[in-house]
């Protein structure tokens, strides 16, 4: 079996499952405890901290661990809206994000807040002078996705840190969780304020995930409890989960450079799905490289993801926490393609796993389902 829905989960790395259960079996006192196995699970925690903050530059009490990239979302959103409410009731996002955004923003309207959507060109980017047009007195905070979880699009989030720094009032959350351990970030910049980071995405273990918070940022807490994570995020600390997340976090920094490899794979399949007439490309030349959407024109995409599973291949369409809605994907529909395209798209995913040999295999299985079509349609 081929895998290509990297952008969904990907598969956890041996040493990063290990560690888990090493530490779940091994240090499984409560950190709370003053007792001195509680102690050194505290410093255990204390440790998978200092080793994320040493890799992103950052200081340890700047990582506020999480059960994932929603949750990371959510807390960074909510509690900047909640947390600075005095400030302003304006907040900014854009048309193409991760439905754990979309739908919190969406959420925040109900509560009395304002948001504007930020339209994106057919690549899917924003526009830096859309953004400064819509910042007004009461904005107090802009959230934006780094690589677009759909097709690809890199957003130019640096730029928008630098700009930002005209604005002190405003709050600055990144979805990084396309982005790490491929598209680095730099991540001490004084205006990158929050930062998602998901540890399913890179190897790691579902349930891991990790808020990266500027200490001078106050946010309002989802839940409130033992004031565990500085109050921010209470309730006794998943000490496995917070060590496998480091080691996750380790590995993909280590390998950073392997995503080079990715171009030339993201190349070889543009260049032979583009010989196909009914095939159109909807990811951005200049987009993330492990991330490729395509549209196959008269053709219902879990009819074609299902054809090649039986080939041996495994893709899939939209963002897995709505891909099984039929729906339109709200972030084609954003770049201005037709109703017709943005219902048939298709995602294939990568990993730094990936081979040549893997690639020109699902471009085989994806020959075999064409011609089968062909020949139904022949008949």
């Amino acid at each position: 079996m081929i895998y290509l829905d990297n952008s969904a989960t990907t598969k956890p790395y041996d040493e990063v499952v290990d560690t888990f259960q090493k530490v779940a079996t091994t240090y499984f006192a409560n950190p709370s405890s003053i007792h001195a196995l509680g102690g050194e699970v505290e410093a255990l925690l204390t440790k998978s901290k200092e080793q994320i903050a040493s890799l992103l530059k950052i200081k340890p009490n700047e990582v506020i661990y999480t059960s994932g990239g929603t949750e990371s979302n959510n807390l960074a959103i909510k509690g900047t809206a909640h947390g600075y409410q005095s400030r302003g009731n304006h907040l900014i996002t854009s048309k193409v994000e991760h439905p754990s955004v979309l739908e919190t923003f969406r959420y925040l309207e109900t509560q009395g807040f304002t948001v504007t959507y930020l339209s994106v060109d057919e690549s899917g980017h924003i526009s830096l002078e859309e953004l400064k047009e819509v910042i007004t007195n009461e904005t107090i905070l802009v959230s934006l996705m780094h690589v677009n979880n759909e097709i690809g699009t890199i957003q130019p989030i640096e730029q928008v840190a630098d700009l930002l720094a005209e604005y002190p009032k405003i709050v600055f959350h990144v979805d990084h969780v396309q982005g790490f351990g491929k598209l680095s970030l730099p991540y001490h910049h004084p205006h990158l304020d929050l930062v998602t980071i998901s540890g399913h995405k890179i190897h790691g273990l579902k349930g891991s995930s990790c808020l990266i918070k500027k200490e001078h940022i106050h946010l309002t807490p989802l839940q409130h409890g033992g004031g565990q994570e500085h109050g921010v995020r209470p309730g006794t600390e998943n000490i496995a989960s917070a060590v496998s997340l480091a080691k996750a976090m380790r590995i993909a920094k280590e390998n950073e450079h392997s995503y080079q490899k990715l171009a030339l794979l993201h190349e070889t399949l543009v260049n032979e799905l583009t010989k196909y007439d009914n095939v159109k490309i909807n990811s951005p030349q200049s987009g993330a490289s492990h991330i490729l959407n395509f549209s196959v024109q008269n053709f219902k995409p879990e009819v074609l993801i299902h054809a090649l599973k039986e080939e041996g291949v495994i893709v899939s369409t939209k963002s897995a926490c709505s891909s099984k809605d039929n729906e339109v994907s709200h972030v084609l529909e954003a770049c201005g393609l037709s109703d017709v395209s943005a219902s048939s798209a298709i995602r294939v995913s990568m990993s730094t796993e990936q081979n040549q040999e893997e690639v020109h295999s699902f471009l085989q299985a994806f020959k075999n389902v064409m011609n089968k079509y062909e020949k139904i349609m022949g008949s």
